[in-house]
């Protein structure tokens, strides 16, 4: 399912999170669960994975990582501030130290002008340290090659945060 580049940069990400202590909780809706499932694929994952949330519908980011209607509302799901948002209510809803966030339009359809297809938002939070956040403007390159390449953004920012 997954790429040897991406399950090889998984199992660094879990080597350097280990080492330092770091436990990951995702808040995912483009992956599905996708980078959860990932780390799960390796022995060992229980170390560095805390848990993951699939908030794939904007009740379920309002309900279970607390995302305001509003800021769904004004900025949309595929946004900054709601990567930002389900990120920080990711941590809050969990014992890890490590928060990784995505939305993003996977496709075929769903995209529109301002944001069309491949359009991903991420956002990393980090305790005591600054969050990070990374916009993917992948084009319309197929459902599939959308999501891995969110993963490997994803993987890269949690790495950057470590």
């Amino acid at each position: 399912m997954f790429p040897d580049r991406i399950r090889n940069l998984a199992l660094l990400v879990m080597d350097e999170a280990m080492e330092r202590r770091v436990k990951i909780v995702t808040a995912e809706s483009c992956t599905g669960g996708l980078i959860a499932g990932l780390f799960t694929e390796f022995a060992g994952s229980s170390k560095v994975l805390e848990r993951g949330f699939v908030t794939y519908s904007n009740q379920s980011k309002a309900e279970i990582l607390g995302v305001a209607g509003d800021v769904l509302a004004d900025y949309g799901a595929v946004s900054e501030p709601v990567a930002r948002l389900m990120a920080e209510g990711a941590m809050e809803q969990s014992r890890a130290n490590l928060a990784i966030a995505v939305t993003g339009i996977a496709g075929p359809g769903g995209g529109t002008p301002m944001k069309p297809v491949g359009t991903v938002h991420l956002a990393c939070a980090r305790e005591n340290k600054a969050m990070m956040h990374e916009m993917l403007m992948l084009g319309d390159i197929g459902r599939y090659e959308i999501r891995m390449a969110t993963i490997e953004a994803a993987l890269n920012m949690i790495r950057a945060q470590i």
